[in-house]
């Protein structure tokens, strides 16, 4: 379906009445201009921030994107009668997408983008369906990602302040686009934050001083200088607190290697921290500076001269926020107070902490706001977690689903 034409006939709140045309993407020249849709749409919205255009097109890219391995992807581009950009959307299938429907698979849609006309959306929504139709599809996910979870996940419902690196952004009217198409909410993604200078729940300190009183515990911040070690530590923490569940795989030690390298040149090594008892690793908490603030001045680029510029502006733009990654505790040493050492330990760095007669008193900040990740609410303990921080609920994003068969009953993600 390379070109497709459609006439719309009207409804009064229509802007575009005339024709509009749909053009799947199979040049260098589409492809830039699918990049092009998102600036046009959220370019006079001053929290918005264009995505480095080397993230999006390597999710296109099967020398980049392992999901080839096991699926496929294309994409499509949407013009008024004028031949003016005004909407673009990606289909995918992916045999290892692990939230299928009852009675199939399910694909994804992502990477919307529409002005605020429902034809314009449905038109979009149409041709991603009828493409995962014919690919045996039963329903599709969207917005979601052709690849891992942590990018590109969710459609902002709430909290519209700027996103995170890899993070969607988009017009409030795009929840209504959603939902009157069809589409129905099948999990709410939660982001949490809270201010760097605030003192966190009393029971973190008491905890903290339990264990630190045990000289089998111990902890380090991550050093550049030994990422091989530290890559080594990470991989025996997630291996035993993530891999088998939820399909989740285990890591090896020469990816997580790679991973840390490819992080070196962003990595702070004060907000990367471990924790050890008798010298083996059993909690990990990887937290990354918010890259955007400093990628938002690259307005996408990301060739040589702007890795240069990328260098000279790190150097010379404070970064006010730090933004977790990942957070994990072996089995064995969960609900023993590990959690509150290893977050109170880096808080030592973080907010200059001191301890003077059992008194933990903050001091000078090395930022000023911290915001997670998201955690689908289907995963309620992990929600606890993060507002037993003392946190705040910053952003809200949602993961919709849209049966093919719409006599079908739908079911939300089951809790876990």
């Amino acid at each position: 379906m390379e070109c497709l034409k459609f006439l719309y006939a009207g409804i009064p709140n229509s802007i575009y009445l005339a024709r509009m045309q749909l053009t799947e993407v199979k040049t260098a020249k589409e492809a830039k201009n699918f990049l092009r849709v998102n600036n046009i749409i959220n370019k006079n919205n001053p929290n918005y921030i264009y995505p480095l255009e080397k993230d999006v097109n390597e999710v296109f890219d099967p020398k980049k994107n392992k999901a080839f391995r096991q699926g496929e992807a294309t994409r499509w581009i949407l013009r008024d009668d004028s031949g003016n950009l005004i909407g673009r959307i990606a289909a995918f299938v992916n045999k290892k997408y692990k939230n299928k429907g009852d009675d199939g698979p399910v694909g994804g849609i992502g990477f919307f983008d529409s002005i605020n006309d429902q034809a314009a959306a449905d038109m979009l929504f149409d041709v991603a369906k009828h493409w995962l139709l014919q690919r045996g599809m039963t329903a599709m996910d969207g917005p979601i990602n052709f690849g891992e979870r942590d990018r590109w996940w969710g459609l902002i419902v709430d909290g519209f302040a700027p996103p995170l690196y890899c993070m969607n952004y988009n017009p409030p009217y795009y929840q209504n686009l959603f939902e009157t198409y069809g589409f129905k909410n099948y999990f709410n993604q939660v982001c949490f934050a809270l201010k760097a200078k605030d003192r966190l729940v009393p029971k973190f300190y008491t905890r903290h001083h339990d264990l630190s009183k045990d000289p089998n515990y111990s902890s380090a911040h991550i050093k550049k200088d030994q990422l091989d070690k530290f890559a080594a530590d990470f991989t025996t923490v997630y291996n035993k607190a993530w891999a088998g569940h939820g399909g989740l795989k285990q890591l090896e030690e020469k990816v997580v290697r790679k991973m840390f390298q490819s992080m070196k040149p962003v990595l702070d090594e004060k907000i990367n921290w471990f924790a050890y008892y008798k010298g083996e690793p059993i909690a990990i908490w990887i937290n990354l500076p918010d890259l955007n603030q400093w990628f938002k001045h690259l307005k996408g680029k990301f060739s040589l001269w702007h890795k240069l510029k990328f260098l000279w502006i790190k150097s010379t733009v404070k970064n006010t926020k730090f933004t977790g990654l990942v957070f994990g505790v072996v089995p064995e040493f969960q609900g023993k107070g590990v959690d509150s050492y290893i977050i109170i330990e880096g808080c030592r760095l973080i907010q200059n902490l001191k301890i003077e007669n059992g008194e933990y008193i903050i001091g000078k900040l090395l930022y000023e706001d911290y915001e997670m990740q998201w955690i689908g609410e289907f995963n309620p303990k992990m929600i606890n977690v993060a507002e037993n921080l003392g946190t705040y609920r910053s952003r809200l994003l949602t993961t919709y689903r849209y049966l093919f068969d719409r006599t079908k009953e739908f079911k939300r993600h089951p809790i876990l």
